[in-house]
Order: C-alpha cells, then structure tokens, then sequence
C-alpha cells in the first residue's frame, strides 16, 4: 500500500464521537499533527453498562467533553443518543472541516452537518458502513439512516465491506474513502525472535494460545476454553487470557471446570502486555469485536479472528491466519486443531502478519486516508 504521506489539513479539524475509548487516543493525537491549526474531539461519557475503558486528556489533540443523554441500550435497534454542547463547541472551535460518527442515531448531529453546510464548511462521516435493517421499522430506520448520510459530503468506512455497503445503500462511490481501522503504530522494530516449531515425537513444548481483551459475553471466551478442552491432548496448548471485564469471574469457574490449565493475568498495559504477545505463538480472538488483533500481528503473531464488522476481513487472509463464522464453536475448534496440528506454518504465517501490519494495518496510514479523504471533499471531488 502506498505509503506516501498525503499534505497536512490547513485549518482546524473537528471531529464529533459518541465516546472517546482510551484506544483512539494514539490515532486523534497523531492525525493533530498533520492539521496547521489543530484538532479537537468533542465526545461523552458511554452508558454505565458499557465499561469503555476512557481517557481524560489527549496529549496532542483538545478533547471537550459532552453531556450524552442516552435513551434504551446500545444494543437495541432504537437507541438514541443526545450530545448537549454540541453546537456551542462549534462556535468556540469555527472548524474548517468536521467529521462525525456515521450514525443516525445520534439525534443532535444532524444540527452540526446544517451549521457547518450554512458557512460552507465540508462534513465527512466515519463509520463501519450500511449493513441490511431487519425486524421492526426496518423500513422506516433505512429511510432514516439514508437520509442522513445523504447530507454528508463524504464518508470514511473503516473497512472495504464497510465502503462497498455505502455505495449500494446509494452513496456516490467517488465520495466513499476507506480508512483502515487501526489502534497500534507501524511497527519501528523487527519481529521478535521466536525458535522454529516442529512437531517431534520427543517435542514436549506445549504451544502458548494467547487472547488479549476485554473479558465479556460476546467475546465467546466460553468458546474458546470449549475449543481447547475438546483437542487432542498432545496439542492442547498453553492458553493465557489477558484482560479483565464483567465475565471474568464466571470464565474462571468454567475454566476450572473445562480447562483448568487455562491461564487468567487480568488487565496488562505497556511493557507487561508486550511480554505476553512475545510469549505467544498464537493469537485468538473468538468473538465479536477486538483490535487487539493489530497488536498481535505487530508482534508477529498468526491470528483466529471471528468474522465481524468487515474490518477482520481486510486484517486476516489465508496467508496470515484463519477467519471463522462467529458463534461457531465447530468451526473455531477446527481451526485450532488445523492450526497447532502443524506448528512449523505459523512462523511464516506470523511474518506475513508483520508485513501487513507494517505496510497496512497502523494508525500511521489510518491518518493518511483521513487526510486524503479531506483533501478530496474540500476540492469538492
């Protein structure tokens, strides 16, 4: 991919979130270094029942905070958001160019695209693209979801899925830009050394599986200690499961219960988590959600990721690892067993990981689409 660092923003950028999760502090600070007169992120607090990690202060970027009212869960078809402040951060801030979450939902940004469009300002949308609405009001939430992003004048889909359901819901496609969805930097360093793996007769060393996340419902760990207890005894591997959450104590009885050999750290930050990522010769992610997959393969790691919002397609290929149908516990045990049955494929299975973390999957070139993108709604292309 091209690595060529388009032009910096001249002016002031802003960007509109619902939240601001502690993971996106790296991409914002980053992208404030390529606009002249700043970036500031307006965004709020998330639901109790969310437990989004979130941060304070950016070091680069201004962050204002919102007051968010929300009305039902996130989860459900018909929440709504409102972000209280919102225009009056406009007016303090004057951007030259805004970009918002591409979410209907979120009732108070339509105010924002019109009050930027009355001084002929541009709006880019950013989200993970236009999937198909089923069960009640499908029909009137489409109209809803369209009609709202028709008044952009651009959007940013996290992933080619995501761009290509923006065109067909009806979005001109020279107006559509794709962002790769990043949370790490372009690795500076070399892959760590790992030794070559053999499978031997006399080979005893069990290998060491590795999930990074939060510990939740929807991120199947359930599935995974299943997976593992059902392979054959001589390739169960050693399986670590850093992280903490709200299902972190249930996990722990059924891994006594299931696989007791099941290794629980709790949450890792900085050079701690680093060491377990060298460690692994393994990286799982088994449900939904997750960018810990980028970290992973920074480090050289082959990866199982369960197929989800599109991004996990333009990460995973044949070449560098396995994408499996979520909530498929058959499939996910397959895989493992086709994965540690032949250890010797998973170094250079890694290696290509490396490259396309190098080359693809970093904030570096997340920054780079981004700026592309404005450059081409300002010139009005």
């Amino acid at each position: 991919m091209d690595q060529i660092t388009p032009p910096p923003f001249i002016g002031r950028l802003g960007i509109q979130q619902r939240v601001l999760p502690a993971y996106r502090a790296p991409f914002f600070d980053l992208l404030a270094q390529s606009c002249s007169g700043g970036l500031s992120v307006f965004a709020g607090e998330p639901r109790p029942d969310e437990q989004i990690p979130r941060i304070e202060r950016l070091e680069k970027a201004q962050y204002v905070s919102a007051r968010n009212r929300h009305f039902l869960n996130v989860n459900s078809p018909f929440y709504q958001c409102w972000q209280f402040g919102l225009i009056e951060w406009l007016e303090a801030w004057q951007p030259d160019a805004l970009i918002v979450e591409a979410n209907p939902r979120y009732r108070s940004t339509p105010a924002a695209v019109r009050w930027m469009h009355a001084r002929n300002r541009p709006v880019l949308g950013w989200g993970l693209g236009a999937p198909p609405l089923y069960g009640p009001l499908a029909a009137w939430r489409r109209r809803a979801r369209w009609n709202f992003l028709k008044s952009l004048d651009g959007l940013i889909a996290y992933s080619q899925r995501g761009a290509q359901e923006y065109i067909q819901s009806g979005f001109p496609p020279q107006r559509v830009f794709v962002a790769p969805n990043a949370v790490a930097a372009r690795p500076l360093s070399p892959p760590p050394e790992r030794p070559p793996l053999r499978r031997s007769a006399n080979d005893d060393r069990r290998l060491t599986a590795l999930y990074v996340g939060r510990l939740q419902e929807r991120k199947r760990i359930d599935h995974l200690l299943y997976a593992c207890a059902a392979l054959p005894p001589e390739v169960q591997p050693r399986l670590v499961i850093v992280g903490d959450g709200p299902a972190r104590a249930a996990l722990e009885t059924l891994a006594r219960q299931v696989y007791p050999q099941a290794e629980f750290t709790g949450a890792r930050y900085g050079n701690e988590l680093e060491s377990y990522f060298v460690a692994a010769d393994l990286f799982v992610l088994p449900g939904s959600g997750g960018l810990a997959v980028q970290q992973a393969m920074s480090y050289g790691l082959p990866v199982i990721v369960a197929q989800g919002d599109g991004t996990q397609n333009d990460l995973v290929r044949p070449q560098n690892g396995w994408l499996i149908p979520p909530n498929d516990l058959p499939a996910l045990q397959a895989v493992l067993l086709q994965a540690l049955s032949a250890p010797e494929r998973l170094r250079s299975m890694g290696a290509e990981s490396y490259r396309i973390a190098v080359q693809e999957a970093n904030i570096e070139n997340m920054a780079a689409q981004f700026l592309r993108a404005l450059a081409s709604v300002r010139s009005g292309v």
